[in-house]
């Protein structure tokens, strides 16, 4: 499993990149990435990696030990089309695609392979990723074990069963995204109240890790550890009681579902698009 290529080179496959070569669980010479055309995007990386670029999918995907598949889930049906005959049995294929489901891939290659699929989220980028990672029957231990290793350069791991990954896409996948939301909400807030930007993104930056570090950390429950900051009658009852006014929480719940859902309809595509090309 010493070879490895990536097709598609966005913002997820670099972080992946990054903490591969960090790591050094493979050589910078034995990785080789490839996409759609984009040479300035492919030489970016090789310069900035060490790592090698080609738009010879026969040659990549044949000496390939593992080929990550991290295009647009839209564009994977095209995709394995080019390069599907080239694959060997014993090849790893891991998949990073939201909503694409191992069956279709298996579908669309056409023979009994290896596949992993994982959803790790943009938190990669600094290596503080939470991916889950499920296997298909023909995945060797020595290479979930790979797998394993691979993403843990980027974060947290954990193995879950196919039918929860539309969950975690839902969860984790997107889950950045509804921070960020939270975040810019907060920072609109402090300016209202006369912060200055730097001083309000300085503290809310605090306050989130402080947070998240209490859960992490704390034998107690979330429910809990917000009934020890709210006194009665002080402010953060009174900040608490606009959220409850204006259904925040749920609003927050109802987001997770719809993600999932989304997760779940965009496979869904795939599948149907498959069935009707029998």
């Amino acid at each position: 499993m010493n070879k490895l290529a990536i097709i598609g080179a966005g913002s997820m496959s670099e972080a992946l990149i990054s903490g591969i070569v960090s790591s050094k669980i493979i050589e910078t010479t034995d990785i080789t990435v490839t996409n759609r055309g984009n040479v300035e995007r492919l030489t970016e990386l090789q310069e900035l990696y060490g790592i090698y670029y080609s738009f010879d999918l026969e040659k990549i995907v044949q000496e390939a030990d593992t080929i990550i598949l991290a295009m647009k889930p839209k564009d994977v049906k095209e995709a394995v089309a080019q390069w599907k005959d080239y694959l060997s049995e014993k090849t790893l294929l891991i998949s990073v695609l939201a909503g694409v489901n191992m069956d279709s891939l298996q579908r669309l290659i056409g023979t009994n392979i290896p596949i992993a699929r994982a959803m790790p989220n943009t938190s990669a980028t600094v290596g503080k990723s939470a991916t889950g990672i499920s296997f298909n029957s023909f995945v060797l231990e020595e290479q979930q074990q790979f797998v394993f290793d691979m993403f843990k350069t980027v974060g947290l791991v954990t193995f879950v069963e196919e039918e929860q990954l539309d969950a975690i896409t839902g969860l984790s996948g997107s889950g950045p995204a509804y921070i960020y939301y939270l975040v810019e909400a907060m920072e609109k807030g402090a300016l209202s109240i006369g912060l200055e930007r730097e001083v309000a993104n300085e503290l809310i930056v605090q306050t989130l890790l402080g947070a998240a570090e209490m859960i992490a950390t704390s034998s107690k429950t979330p429910l809990e550890l917000r009934k020890n900051v709210t006194s009665p009658g002080g402010t953060t009852e009174a900040g608490l009681k606009i959220l409850e006014q204006f259904d925040v929480q749920n609003a927050f719940i109802e987001c997770i579902q719809e993600a999932t859902t989304q997760s779940k309809r965009m496979g869904k595509v795939i599948t149907d698009e498959l069935k009707l090309s029998k």
